[in-house]
């Protein structure tokens, strides 16, 4: 199986590797990074692992998963993007994208240039005429990075006793928007 590697402007976004590890730790176990995602950060770096590991096993099991993102012209990890097959969060699977990334490189359109390359792959590529997301209520930044990139917020939904709201992307209306984005 040949894993995802993709290129933009500015990104790599390649497979995590176990030499993430530290990366990833500093990255999960910031409360800032970790605010609208359960206020759970990890405590040690002996928790990465099995992260890697859950992330290997999609990687296997579907073909893709989450990407390491790093600058193009410095090499530095600056977190993770991309698409995943969610079968947690929902009463039914998805295709699902996300991003995650450290807080120095927040407001530098690295989401939405990270999300533009995973959507484009995963609409080629991919037999999946839909790519969802789902929003912790709270956080307006990752609202705005799916309005950007055209995204429909279809409903809100309850997981985890919050309300959280919930964005797709078409195959179609994806292929429609993608001169938006070129």
């Amino acid at each position: 199986m040949k894993l995802v590697h993709l290129e933009t402007d500015r990104l790599i976004l390649r497979p995590i590797l176990v030499s993430d590890t530290h990366d990833l730790f500093e990255l999960d176990s910031n409360p800032e990074v970790h605010r609208y995602l359960g206020n759970e950060p990890l405590k040690t770096i002996d928790q990465v692992p099995a992260i890697i590991n859950h992330i290997h096993n999609q990687y296997t099991a579907n073909g893709f998963g989450r990407l390491a993102v790093e600058l193009k012209d410095s090499g530095e990890f600056i977190g993770w993007s991309g698409l995943k097959y969610e079968t947690e969060i929902r009463d039914f699977n998805y295709t699902d994208l996300g991003y995650r990334l450290m807080p120095k490189y927040w407001g530098n359109g690295y989401a939405n240039e990270s999300s533009i390359a995973a959507l484009d792959w995963g609409f080629k590529h991919l037999n999946t005429d839909l790519i969802c997301a789902a929003v912790a209520p709270g956080n307006v930044a990752s609202q705005t990075v799916l309005q950007k990139l055209h995204f429909e917020e279809k409903e809100q939904f309850d997981f985890e006793n919050l309300p959280h709201h919930w964005f797709e992307m078409t195959r179609g209306r994806w292929f429609k928007k993608e001169s938006v984005f070129s």
